[in-house]
């Protein structure tokens, strides 16, 4: 049987019922228009399809969760769940054969930097063409992975880097992912050896423990994508999953130092970008503000049942709600919507709320906070994009991309999620680092 037949007869399956009235769904119609328009930017190679992040500089191709290939093939797989077009299937397949083609040229272990992106992201295309060679290329992203773990103190790292992003928190909730998805108990294994090393190189502050993003770097970052609480959030899952103490007392002491140092006015949660030098400066988005640090607070409250930390969450919330966003531009949001830094990020930490809570102002919220980002966004013939600043400190510097967190993958993603949430569905994708 050709793939196109196997294709659309898993597709029949995987989108029951989620075919009607698409006209009715003004979310899932923008995020088609998004598709359409990262379709026009595709790249045909002997290898497969690929992506630019940028559609005007074809050297901007990478193998980058962050801004790359991998996140238009998500966003191709969400599509196809959504809509039934075993188009979008296709493409996710021809883009997950350059992924295959070009893992030996990957050094990084990282998860949205390096092969744990790439490998979550063939093993969803696997999962939604259950075609064998995805598998394999996931089993071979987890042996290069064992290959490169360093043995150091008590556990393991890829680098010195600690981060979600690019360091060994981010590689270690992919190995977790995998674990739980294959049932490959070696993945597990080597997660909770990079948690043992993690918890050798937290330093104690304030009560607590934190976490720098490098030895190197020379300023530190608490929030989530390069600090504290993406460390602090990795641990809280190995416990979650494990139940050994030492990676609850770890998550609970990154998350104390957090508190310790947070902005708490009008029973708010704000933590500060970096020091030394950004004390005074507060984002909000997915990686220096609540919308991302918050997910650690929501991570423990799924691990120990304790109302606290859901409160902390909430606290989260009440911050991003009473910022005047996003009407109004602060100096930690600009002129950005990409779930990095901006709308689409912020809106999607509140509809995990109102989904564990159902309290009806987050769910106002994040249609508000959509409205603005599809007012901001450009529609012509070839579709829906977003110009945009990704830098803070170049807010001139503005570009319409295609990849996941800054780009037209990664909003038309959310926009799927709100869709779904409308629909009273669940979209079924979700990254190594949502809670929700």
């Amino acid at each position: 049987m050709q793939r196109s037949a196997i294709i659309l007869g898993v597709l029949l399956v995987c989108a029951t019922g989620a075919v009607a009235r698409l006209a009715d769904r003004p979310y899932l119609d923008a995020a088609r228009l998004a598709a359409r328009w990262i379709d026009a930017a595709t790249i045909r190679t002997p290898r497969g399809l690929t992506w630019p992040a940028d559609p005007q500089n074809a050297k901007t191709v990478t193998t980058s969760l962050y801004s790359g290939t991998p996140g238009v093939l998500l966003f191709d797989v969400a599509l196809a769940r959504a809509t039934g077009d075993p188009a979008y299937l296709e493409r996710a397949s021809g883009g997950a054969d350059w992924l295959l083609a070009s893992l030996e040229q990957e050094d990084s272990a990282g998860l949205y930097e390096g092969l744990a992106g790439i490998g979550f992201t063939l093993h969803e295309v696997f999962k939604a063409t259950r075609d064998p060679k995805y598998d394999a290329g996931v089993h071979l992203v987890l042996r290069r992975l064992k290959d490169r773990a360093k043995r150091v103190g008590r556990g393991v790292e890829w680098s010195a880097t600690t981060d979600i992003i690019s360091g060994n928190a981010g590689t270690g909730l992919f190995l977790l992912y995998l674990a739980n998805e294959s049932k490959d108990e070696s993945a597990r294994e080597l997660a909770i050896s990079a948690g043992e090393r993690l918890i050798e190189v937290g330093q104690p502050e304030r009560g607590g423990t934190k976490w720098a993003m490098d030895p190197t770097y020379p300023r530190l970052m608490p929030n989530f994508s390069h600090g504290t609480a993406g460390v602090a959030y990795f641990l809280a899952t190995l416990y979650q999953q494990t139940k050994r103490r030492p990676f609850l007392d770890a998550a609970t002491s990154g998350a104390k130092y957090l508190q310790a140092v947070a902005k708490t006015d009008g029973d708010t949660c704000l933590i500060f970008h970096d020091e030394p030098t950004g004390r005074d400066l507060y984002y909000l988005g997915w990686c220096h503000g609540p919308a991302g640090t918050g997910r650690l607070f929501y991570r423990l409250y799924q691990a120990t049942g304790d109302p606290a930390w859901l409160d902390w969450a909430h606290r989260s919330a009440r911050a991003l709600l009473a910022s005047g966003i996003p009407e109004h531009e602060t100096p930690g949001f600009w002129n950005n919507v990409g779930l990095c830094c901006g709308d689409a990020g912020v809106a999607e930490y509140v509809l995990g709320l109102y989904r564990a809570s159902k309290r009806a102002e987050y769910l106002a919220f994040a249609k508000r906070v959509t409205a603005h980002l599809l007012a901001t966004g450009t529609r012509d013939d070839t579709g829906l994009r977003w110009m945009h600043a990704e830098n803070r400190v170049r807010p001139k510097e503005v570009l319409a991309q295609t990849g996941y967190m800054q780009g037209a993958s990664g909003i038309g993603m959310w926009l799927l999620q709100l869709d779904a949430a409308d629909g009273g569905r669940d979209l079924g994708l979700r990254l190594p680092d949502n809670p929700f």
